[in-house]
């Protein structure tokens, strides 16, 4: 049985990886989104990561379109005690910065897409520098004193941001980020190693990075002279011409194939193991996809395979 992780100083107890969301009603649509959700739920796993804005790029989208699907897959389940929801507020078409009106009005719309009363973990999505930390953090405070939302946490942010942030929740006794939502993969490491990870050590948050499979690269279906058909080939495939890209790679094969486990699996358990690392976030578009993402909760790597990775990354 997977040994569930706690996420930095909360009481929420999460499975080694969290399920992305951006797929759903993108790449994903709902019957298959329902799939993949269930997928995930009967192979152990009870944390959930979207955003309000999720996937308002799309043509025809508006935005929060992944929260109402996994909204009617809650309802429809019957599992909602059982779920660590996490969304993010920020970057809505409606909802755009961190005003504490738009915080407070973004809130609202995500419980109502949600079908919930209340948000496990709730991000601020993209930080803005426009608003002071005491406003943003004051606005945060007051969601979970009403009981909208249980933990607070940031992505995209600076250490100097986080830091005062952090000061002020403690200096007035307000509620204070739990976690940290970093992009942070094997071949993306210096977007969180140095003053952001020193900082969120320091003040016992737990990492949940993004990107941990830097669009699907990190699977190792990219490969020269091979064509993928993807949404994110474009970001994924650059890899390929960089050289760390192709020492990562081989790496990646190399403990792969003495462990037997799928390239993605050996990735995620590198980022897995780093410290402040809670859970990784990946997304699966089919049920296929899966496996190899859950696969890390029972894959631990030894000190040789993670010095290997880490130093083909360096």
């Amino acid at each position: 049985m997977t040994s569930p992780r706690t996420l930095g100083t909360s009481d929420l107890q999460v499975f080694p990886l969290a399920l992305g969301g951006n797929v759903f009603g993108w790449t994903a649509d709902e019957d298959r989104s329902f799939a993949v959700l269930d997928a995930y739920a009967a192979a152990g796993g009870n944390f959930i990561d979207t955003a309000d804005s999720y996937s308002a790029w799309v043509e025809g989208n508006e935005g929060g379109e992944s929260e109402t699907v996994i909204g009617k897959w809650l309802a429809s389940r019957s599992n909602r005690s059982d779920i660590v929801v996490a969304t993010k507020v920020g970057a809505h078409p409606e909802h755009r910065g961190l005003g504490a009106g738009t915080i407070k009005g973004a809130a609202e719309a995500s419980l109502r897409r949600l079908g919930t009363d209340h948000i496990d973990l709730y991000y601020t999505h993209f930080d803005d520098e426009t608003v002071p930390v005491e406003e943003i953090i004051t606005a945060l405070d007051q969601l979970v004193k009403d009981g909208k939302v249980r933990h607070i946490a940031a992505s995209n942010i600076s250490p100097e941001r986080l830091r005062a942030s952090l000061d002020f929740s403690e200096r007035e006794g307000l509620a204070r980020y739990v976690a940290l939502q970093p992009h942070y993969n094997l071949v993306s490491r210096d977007t969180y190693e140095g003053g952001l990870q020193d900082t969120a050590a320091g003040a016992g948050l737990a990492a949940v990075p993004y990107y941990a499979l830097a669009s699907g690269f990190l699977t190792g279906k990219y490969r020269p002279g091979t064509t993928v058909e993807s949404a994110r080939s474009a970001n994924a495939g650059g890899h390929l011409e960089s050289e760390r890209g192709r020492k990562v790679l081989a790496a990646l094969d190399r403990v792969a194939g003495e462990r037997d486990a799928e390239i993605a699996t050996v990735a995620l358990a590198w980022l897995a193991a780093q410290p402040t690392v809670a859970a990784p976030i990946a997304s699966a578009r089919t049920v296929e996809q899966l496996p190899a993402l859950v696969a890390v909760a029972d894959l631990r790597l030894t000190d040789g395979e993670l010095a290997l990775l880490t130093e083909a990354s360096a």
